[in-house]
């Protein structure tokens, strides 16, 4: 279960309506190729993807048991969810309609915050695309759904995610309880970035880029 921010910001009502209506008209193409809102005709392609411990065992907020039943009960829940403006559940197809990776996005209207999950498929992790797909999905969290933070966690282990996440110049602001579906805990290095924060770094990168 996601948990928002240790920060907490107040939305505007303004705001919040804002946030809202862009987490339910949010268009996946504008985040890459292959992207679509998950839907029941995903059910395979997900379960497929998950069913390899190598992309599902990091994550805590997966519909466990893994099957086709609480795959499908996930993505109805979500799409609730996306009508209610408070998240996004999207797949990433490759060209043979498999699931190449996922997105879950939780939002927080009322204070402007989201959270980031996924993961990709085992053979494509360590390749780089992970890395870039990940900061083109924060981007986007920011420029398209209007939020002002973000929070993410790793497992204590997850030292490739950690590896990440503070590239992208998120914050560790200690630890938190991370709770599964079946209501025991994981611990995990938790993180902050703000909008401010992201776009400093995005222009310390043009900086350094530039004088390279």
């Amino acid at each position: 279960m996601s948990a928002p921010p240790k920060t907490e910001l107040k939305a505007t009502p303004a705001e919040e309506q804002a946030i809202r209506a862009a987490v339910r008209n949010a268009d996946p193409a504008t985040l890459g190729p292959g992207r679509a809102i998950a839907r029941l005709e995903h059910v395979d392609a997900l379960l497929d993807l998950l069913l390899d411990p190598a992309v599902s065992d990091p994550i805590y907020d997966l519909p466990r048991p893994l099957s086709i039943d609480s795959i499908a009960r996930w993505i109805g829940d979500c799409e609730h969810e996306r009508q209610r403006g408070e998240g996004l559940l999207f797949v990433t197809l490759d060209r043979e309609g498999k699931a190449a990776g996922y997105s879950k996005i939780t939002v927080w209207p009322e204070r402007s915050a989201a959270e980031l999950g996924g993961a990709l498929r085992a053979n494509l992790q360590n390749t780089g695309s992970g890395g870039s797909g990940a900061f083109g999905t924060f981007g986007w969290i920011f420029e398209t759904l209007g939020v002002r933070i973000m929070c993410l966690t790793a497992a204590l282990d997850n030292t490739r995610s950690a590896r990440l996440i503070d590239r992208a110049g998120f914050v560790r602001m200690g630890e938190r309880d991370s709770v599964r579906a079946d209501g025991t805990l994981r611990r995990s290095i938790y993180w902050e970035l703000t909008r401010e924060g992201w776009n400093e770094m995005l222009a310390r990168s043009d900086l350094s880029a530039r004088k390279s």
